[in-house]
């Protein structure tokens, strides 16, 4: 993974020969496939000027759990 992000290089995972999964930065991904659209951009740009462009491992965790319950609960 410090490959993909650090210096851009792309892996292809098979399983028994066969294609399965590319593991790539999210940076090299963003910027040649996905092609962020203008809304998307303005997003990031609100939530790290409101200071809510990290999360921490416990905040997902928290989340996670919170949405798993929702959908439990039929929410």
């Amino acid at each position: 993974m410090r490959r993909a992000k650090e210096e851009n290089a792309r892996f292809v995972v098979d399983h028994n020969g066969e294609p399965q999964v590319v593991i790539m930065g999210i940076d090299y991904f963003i910027r040649t496939i996905a092609l962020e659209h203008d809304v998307i951009t303005r997003i990031r740009a609100d939530a790290k000027r409101k200071r809510k462009h990290s999360i921490s491992s416990l905040e997902i965790d928290r989340e996670i759990r919170a949405y798993r319950r929702e959908k439990k609960n039929g929410a």
